[in-house]
């Protein structure tokens, strides 16, 4: 916890974390309230204030740890004009808005004159900010797609899973986060299964913007 407290993109962490936390709620509300469900909206969700999407325990240990949350987007699936379809497109909205932002990050990137940068200043900063914002946005979409409850990606597999293996879904669902925990607490079977998924998605999605490993 004190390595990242005195790390030096810490202070990066501190801003695109809750940031990129934040519109991934948003998204999730915005949709559901589209798609006739008006829960979130009911519950003050359908926001951009960081004090109604974000747990604080949840963020401290994303903060300093591994893993982490901000408080679940409350949906009535029983309210959504179609349950199952509409359900995953709810659920496709947080890592969509990530990748959005990733996007506008690498897009900003690719428009500023790299030459003007001067170490140690407001430029250097922005372009430090940029980056990692392009970083924690690409991972926070992928690793919630997922297909492991209680990410988002396990929510899309279900809108294909036929009714009858329905049920055995929902016992997968039981054991999911249990797994999930596993994965990313246990150094071995991070660095094996969860860090090479990560990185290759980085490097891909870097590199159809132009920047490539020795980029950044």
């Amino acid at each position: 916890m004190l390595q990242n407290l005195f790390s030096p993109n810490f202070i990066f962490y501190v801003i695109t974390i809750p940031v990129s936390l934040v519109f991934h709620e948003f998204a999730h509300a915005w949709t559901a309230d589209r798609l006739g469900d008006h829960t979130a909206r009911l519950a003050g969700r359908l926001s951009l204030n960081p004090l109604v999407h974000l747990d604080p325990l949840g963020l401290i240990l994303i903060l300093f740890g591994p893993i982490g949350w901000a408080k679940p987007v409350p949906v009535d699936v029983s309210r959504l004009r179609h349950p199952r379809r509409d359900l995953m497109f709810v659920a496709l909205a947080g890592p969509a808005s990530n990748l959005l932002l990733a996007v506008v990050c690498f897009l900003v990137l690719r428009a500023m004159p790299v030459s003007g940068f001067s170490a140690g200043g407001l430029p250097a900063f922005a372009l430090q900010l940029l980056t990692w914002g392009a970083v924690v946005n690409v991972t926070l979409c992928v690793f919630n797609l997922i297909p492991v409850p209680p990410l988002d990606g396990s929510r899309v597999v279900s809108a294909w899973v036929p009714y009858r293996h329905l049920s055995w879904y929902h016992r997968y669902e039981t054991y999911g986060p249990f797994l999930l925990l596993l994965v990313v607490v246990i150094p071995p079977l991070r660095n094996t299964i969860l860090s090479p998924i990560l990185n290759a998605s980085w490097h891909l999605v870097a590199s159809w913007f132009g920047f490539y490993t020795g980029g950044f």
